[in-house]
């Protein structure tokens, strides 16, 4: 079985050293792919130095091009997991292994890193964007008839079904709630397990308080849109037990 880090990034360079190193320490089966988005600091210098394997945009696509990006190398490269780890510190690579369990304790596709599960943290958040997750967690709720708590979570394990989803149909705005429901209108099967995240190291985020309406109204257009498309990727073919094979 063949493990892949999947680490899109925009403007870095003080955070995806640490992420990339920190995978390599805990995740020693994984190999690690930083997709540099176009950035213009030095991102790619720093994740080539800290052993990753690095692919950069020449301008920037956004985060759902560079996360697609990465699923193109792992369909490319024969993966057969994939997990996306943000490169701003929001995501321990040290809980990919509950992510990995939750994998192998149900047939799924993919496992979503809730926040909103866990019982011992809460995620500071404007209030503005809790609003816009609950909103999104409800119709995504509805949509795939099971429980989504955290829709907007970028923190995700896929297996080489989901791959092969992700690499020919990716949504590339904000791709998180979209994803979730391409993946049931493709008849895949995925979960959430309670994950820890911090608030991120440097930087700031891409969607500001000014932007989060504008944000929601696209992205439940978007939703809109998706409910009429055709499924991409038929779904088919074995799935096998991941913690069977990630020790050496």
């Amino acid at each position: 079985m063949r493990f892949l880090a999947v680490i899109p990034a925009y403007n870095e360079q003080s955070t995806v050293g640490s992420v990339v190193r920190t995978i390599r320490r805990e995740l020693p089966n994984f190999d690690v792919l930083v997709v540099d988005d176009g950035s213009t600091d030095g991102t790619a210098l720093v994740a080539r130095a800290e052993g990753a394997t690095v692919l950069r945009h020449p301008f920037n696509l956004g985060i759902g091009g560079a996360v697609q990006s990465g699923f193109k190398y792992a369909l490319e490269n024969d993966y057969d997991y994939a997990v996306q780890i943000d490169g701003d510190g929001q995501h321990g690579p040290e809980q990919v292994h509950k992510l990995i369990a939750e994998m192998d304790r149900g047939d799924v596709d993919m496992v979503v890193g809730s926040r909103f599960l866990s019982e011992d943290h809460h995620y500071p958040a404007p209030i503005s964007r809790r609003t816009g997750i609950h909103i999104f967690a409800f119709v995504c709720s509805r949509i795939t008839g099971q429980n989504v708590s955290d829709p907007t979570s970028g923190f995700r394990l896929c297996n080489r079904r989901a791959i092969e989803l992700f690499a020919r149909d990716y949504p590339h705005d904000y791709p998180e709630v979209e994803a979730i429901l391409l993946m049931h209108a493709n008849r895949l099967r995925s979960c959430e397990t309670p994950v820890v995240m911090e608030p991120r190291v440097s930087g700031r985020s891409a969607i500001t308080m000014t932007q989060s309406v504008y944000y929601m109204v696209k992205v439940l257009l978007a939703v809109f849109v998706g409910l009429f498309r055709a499924p991409s990727v038929a779904p088919g073919g074995d799935r096998a037990p991941v913690a069977a094979e990630r020790t050496t």
